[in-house]
């Protein structure tokens, strides 16, 4: 197994795959390297496959790596989806990686991690352009049966093409976006009205100690009164009784 090591190699790799394409594998920033037992499941699915898979793994290499996958410390994700060969994108679900890849409609299998991805990955296995399989319970059969349908299966790609034209289509591009409220600032002198009322708040208003406070008077003051109630009732139960026996 050898590892590309600029972009030149890269692009080799990727212009090679022939008609079959190749897939791109980043579980983002955070998780660049798996268990040994975890990491020959998805070698055994890629060996089954005809498309070259490119893996962003930065630990120790797996045994028997697939002739068709290479590792790499680092790959131009955004770049390699928007390769007309790109045909599946293995990702955790992240948001960034989530838009590159509705951006350049490539359709995902995702693997949700933590935080926002569990919901991220729904929200597109809904609209029929990813498949979702969870971490901890995978299987080689399960991983190979969910890209060989984002990869045979027509549909998925139709709809990300699809949804990627609907993500994309907008009066003004980010850039020139971006460009402008940059400029607004610079003309307006810092655009002093844009600014929110959080500014002007001192730390005290500002973390909301005050309403803390205030809720903490009331619900300490209701407390109060609830049990000096109760202890009135009590008291005045206790007086009847002790009535009734003198009486007796």
């Amino acid at each position: 197994m050898s590892s590309p090591t600029s972009l030149q190699d890269l692009e080799e790799f990727v212009d090679g795959s022939g008609d079959d394409g190749f897939i791109v594998f980043t579980l983002g920033s955070f998780v660049s390297t798996m268990p040994k037992e975890r990491a020959k499941l998805f070698c055994d699915a890629f060996r089954q496959i005809p498309q070259r898979v490119l893996w962003r793994f930065t630990g120790v290499p797996p045994e028997d790596v697939p002739k068709n996958v290479r590792l790499v410390k680092w790959l131009p994700q955004n770049d390699l989806l928007a390769h007309p060969k790109a045909k599946v994108f293995i990702t955790h679900g992240g948001a960034n990686g989530m838009y590159e890849g509705i951006c350049n409609a490539v359709p995902m299998l995702m693997i949700p991690l933590f935080w926002d991805q569990g919901d991220n990955a729904d929200r597109m296995v809904a609209r029929g352009v990813a498949e979702k399989l969870y971490p901890y319970d995978l299987t080689t059969e399960e991983i190979l049966d969910a890209l060989n349908k984002l990869i045979h299966d027509k549909s998925y790609k139709e709809k990300m093409v699809e949804l990627s034209q609907i993500h994309l289509d907008r009066p003004v591009q980010p850039l020139d976006l971006a460009v402008f409220w940059t400029e607004f600032v610079i003309r307006h002198k810092g655009a002093a009205h844009l600014r929110v009322a959080a500014h002007d708040l001192n730390w005290i208003q500002y973390h909301s100690l005050d309403v803390i406070c205030f809720l903490v008077i009331i619900l300490l003051t209701f407390l109060w009164v609830t049990l000096k109630s109760c202890l009135f009732c009590i008291r005045t139960f206790c007086r009847n009784e002790m009535t009734k026996k003198k009486s007796e």
